[in-house]
């Protein structure tokens, strides 16, 4: 049966155990405007054509990805916890084959691990997350110190294409430097910038960047400031299960 290429994926570059990897928008079998390897269940697109992108998904995986119910705000599972529908914006596990994940299509995904391996966490963080905390949040549910884990910031909407109001300003008190002015009255925000300014502060030390922008590369991303109607990529993270003293 047909599966997701590799080459397709956007990988973190984390060392064994952790696993972990952003998709595109490649590989799939939606139609347009989902094409094609949309991942979103919520977002208009057939149902069948989604469940046939998230088997070639989970092939790649140990275990079934726990989907959320994401809702711009800062609730934090851990994944023995998880029920369908679950709302929630970031989720973490320490048991080897859970699959932590998250879908976005501009808004920023942060994944999370220790680096001994010895838990993870994905995190959903648009605008309205951010402002919230889910960062903070996060790392706090985690069960080791912060100064332990490395972060790695996807592809999200990037600052020449994240046109906001001024009243922006108002949720960002502290990070004012990641604004920047734009045309008329509008600013133009740095997401990434945010968030690893809010990692570093809550004391992550290692914080990585894939450094690709949404918006601005409709081959191989969904963009919903770009196109409005459009599907979603998955950022998933998991510990691979040990074998003996290796692990795979």
């Amino acid at each position: 049966m047909p599966r997701i290429d590799e080459q397709h994926l956007i990988t973190t570059g984390f060392s064994s155990p952790i696993c972990a990897f952003s998709t595109t928008r490649r590989g799939g079998v939606s139609l347009p405007p989902f094409d094609s390897f949309n991942l979103g269940a919520s977002c208009g697109d057939r149902p069948d054509a989604v469940a046939e992108n998230r088997r070639r998904l989970g092939a790649l995986l140990p275990g079934p990805p726990r989907w959320l119910k994401q809702v711009h705000g800062i609730r934090v599972i851990h994944l023995d916890d998880w029920r369908p529908g679950i709302e929630a914006d970031a989720a973490w596990t320490d048991r080897p084959g859970q699959v932590a994940c998250v879908l976005a299509a501009d808004c920023l995904p942060v994944l999370l691990a220790d680096s001994r391996g010895r838990c993870v966490a994905a995190v959903h963080a648009g605008w309205r997350g951010l402002a919230g905390g889910i960062l903070a949040s996060t790392v706090a549910a985690l069960p080791v110190q912060a100064n332990r884990l490395q972060a790695w910031l996807g592809p999200r909407i990037g600052p020449s294409a994240y046109e906001v109001g001024p009243e922006f300003r108002s949720h960002f008190q502290q990070h004012l430097d990641c604004l920047t002015e734009g045309p008329g009255d509008r600013l133009l925000a740095d997401l990434a910038a945010i968030a690893r300014a809010e990692l570093r502060e809550l004391g992550v030390r290692e914080v990585r960047d894939c450094g690709l922008c949404t918006a601005s590369d409709a081959g191989r991303f969904f963009s919903y400031r770009r196109d409005g109607r459009t599907g979603r990529m998955a950022s998933v993270i998991f510990i691979a299960a040990l074998t003996g003293s290796g692990s795979n």
